[in-house]
C-alpha cells in the first residue's frame, strides 16, 4: 500500500487581465512585464467569488476524474495565503461543506508559494498513518483581493486560481510520490509578507485593515534562484535519478527568470521546464497544482512519465518532489 496522486482538477477565473489592461490602473507596459517577468496575462475572480469557491470547483473536476463522490473524502488539506477568514474558520472547512464532504478532517496550511507541495505531503502522511482511503489538496489563491495597486513592481505578478489533487492510499493505482523534500528559511519572512495592523497588547483593538502584499523583489529573487537550483541537487542526490530522467521540470510559476537561470546553471533546454506563467502568472499555492493538471489535460504527461516539481515562496518556504505519472 501506498500514496498515489490519483486525478487531477482546476478552476480558472474566466476574467482576463491582460498587460495592456493593466496600464489603465498603473503605469507600466506590455513591454516590461514580459521582459521583466514573462508573464502576459492573469485571471481575476469576479467580485463576490471566495477561495472556497474556485477550491471547490476545482476539488469537484478532480472528484469527477476520479470517480469518487465527496463522501468518499477523509481529509481535506488546503494551501492558501488568501483564505476566506483569516484565523479562522479554515478555508479547508468552508470547501468541505460546499461539496458536501461532511464529517471528514479538514485543514488549511500556510506554506506561501510551496502550498500544494506541503500539502500532498501532510496529506500523505495523513493517510499513510490513520490508514484514510482518500484526501482532497487544493492550491488556491485569490491574490488580486490582497495585491497592492499603487505598488506597479509587485501588482503586475499575481494571479487568481485553485488546483486541486485526489490522493489515494492504495495498492497502486496512479502517479507514485518517489521523494518529497521540504524546509523553510524564517530569517526572510519580512522579505515577502503581508502588511497588516498588529495587535500587540491584550486590550488595545484597532480597526481592521485590508492586508496588502509587500515584498523585497530582490531578496526574494536571489531566493528563488538558490532554493530552485539547491532543490533539484538535493533531489538527485538522495535518489538514483539523473536529470535526464525526467521527462518535465514543473516549477512554481514565479518568475520565467528564474527558471532561465536554473536552466543555464544545469546546462539544460528551458523547453525542459513546463512553464504557463504567461497566461496565469503567479497564482502562489495553485501554481503548481494548476500546471500539473493543465498538463495532463492536454496529454503533455503520459504514464511512466518521471516528473519534477519545484516550489519556492513566503516563509520563505521552499519544496520539491519526485512523481511517476
Amino acid at each position: 500500500m501506498a500514496v498515489f496522486i490519483r486525478s487531477m482538477g482546476s478552476c480558472i477565473p474566466e476574467r482576463r487581465m491582460t498587460n495592456d489592461d493593466l496600464q489603465s490602473i498603473v503605469e507600466t507596459t506590455d513591454e516590461w512585464i514580459r521582459s521583466h517577468t514573462g508573464i502576459g496575462a492573469r485571471h481575476i475572480a469576479d467580485d463576490g467569488v471566495l477561495s472556497s469557491d474556485l477550491a471547490a470547483e476545482a476539488a469537484r473536476h478532480a472528484l469527477a476524474k476520479a470517480g469518487l463522490g465527496p463522501h468518499d473524502i477523509d481529509v481535506i488539506v488546503l494551501a492558501t495565503a488568501s483564505p476566506d477568514y483569516l484565523g479562522f474558520p479554515s478555508t479547508a472547512c468552508i470547501v468541505q461543506d460546499k461539496i458536501g464532504a461532511h464529517g471528514c478532517a479538514a485543514l488549511d496550511i500556510v506554506a506561501g508559494c510551496t502550498g500544494f507541495i506541503y500539502g500532498v505531503d501532510v496529506a500523505a502522511g495523513m493517510l499513510e498513518t490513520r490508514k484514510g482511503r482518500n484526501a482532497l489538496v487544493i492550491g488556491v489563491e485569490t491574490l488580486s483581493r490582497l495585491v497592492d495597486w499603487n505598488d506597479r513592481a509587485s501588482c503586475v505578478l499575481f494571479g487568481d486560481g485553485a488546483g486541486a489533487a485526489v490522493l489515494s492510499y492504495t495498492e497502486g493505482k496512479g502517479a507514485a510520490i518517489l521523494k518529497t523534500i521540504l524546509g523553510a528559511d524564517g530569517g526572510g519572512a519580512r522579505d515577502l509578507y503581508l502588511d497588516q495592523s498588529m495587535q500587540t497588547k491584550a486590550f488595545e483593538r484597532t480597526p481592521p485593515t485590508t492586508p496588502k502584499i509587500v515584498m523585497n523583489g530582490g531578496k526574494v529573487y536571489t531566493f528563488a534562484v538558490k532554493s530552485i537550483t539547491v532543490l533539484i541537487e538535493r533531489l538527485l542526490h538522495e535518489t538514483t535519478f539523473k536529470l535526464d530522467d525526467f521527462k518535465w521540470l514543473v516549477p512554481h510559476q514565479a518568475n520565467a527568470r528564474i527558471v532561465q537561470a536554473a536552466a543555464r546553471r544545469f546546462g539544460i533546454p528551458e523547453s525542459r521546464f513546463y512553464m504557463n506563467i504567461e497566461e496565469y502568472a503567479n497564482t502562489s499555492a495553485a501554481s503548481v497544482p494548476i500546471a500539473l493538471n493543465e498538463m495532463l489535460d492536454k496529454g503533455l504527461i503520459v504514464p511512466g512519465d518521471l516528473v519534477m516539481t519545484l516550489g519556492f515562496g513566503a516563509g520563505l518556504t521552499y519544496g520539491g518532489s519526485i512523481i511517476r505519472f
